[in-house]
């Protein structure tokens, strides 16, 4: 008896693994500066959120060109503010309470990125892309935290060096 209900546990066991969620960890190789280094990022096959490169969300940034040239002050300047304002939800390499920055620009445009920064309260009420993320991310709502357009472009910079 007591054989039987160990291998029943053991199936049952490998049932439950087979059946949780998928996820797969990729390796990124992150370029920060001249400085190249191999992280790991957690995401899930299951991603409902759609890749939009077309989409300029909903707010003051209409349009934005990035230099050819990564401009390494402002992406210093960058960093400093995502770490003093954006770390307590964000990793700048692996899902969090929200989004990983590394790769943004492979998903959304620059313009999309500048405002959500900037606007985050009506993005999530009206860009379908924010609305998905919020919905992907336990309806963690990202808080308005009074971002510049100077220092929400400093984000964007800064986050170009993730590529």
């Amino acid at each position: 008896m007591k054989k039987s209900s160990i291998y029943i546990g053991i199936i049952c066991l490998f049932l439950c693994v087979g059946c949780a969620k998928e996820k797969k960890s990729d390796k990124e190789t992150i370029t920060i500066g001249n400085k190249k280094e191999e992280k790991g990022v957690e995401s899930s096959k299951t991603s409902s959120v759609p890749v939009q490169l077309d989409n300029k969300g909903i707010g003051p940034i209409k349009s934005l060109t990035f230099a050819d040239h990564i401009d390494q002050d402002l992406a210093s300047k960058g960093e400093q503010l995502f770490t003093s304002k954006c770390v307590a939800c964000h990793k700048a390499s692996k899902k969090f309470i929200g989004p990983p920055m590394v790769g943004i620009y492979k998903k959304r445009s620059p313009e999309w990125v500048m405002n959500m920064i900037m606007n985050p309260d009506e993005m999530l009420k009206k860009d379908p892309v924010a609305i998905a993320l919020l919905k992907e991310y336990n309806n963690t709502i990202m808080l308005n935290q009074n971002i510049s357009e100077e220092e929400a472009r400093a984000m964007a910079e800064w986050f170009r060096t993730l590529e």
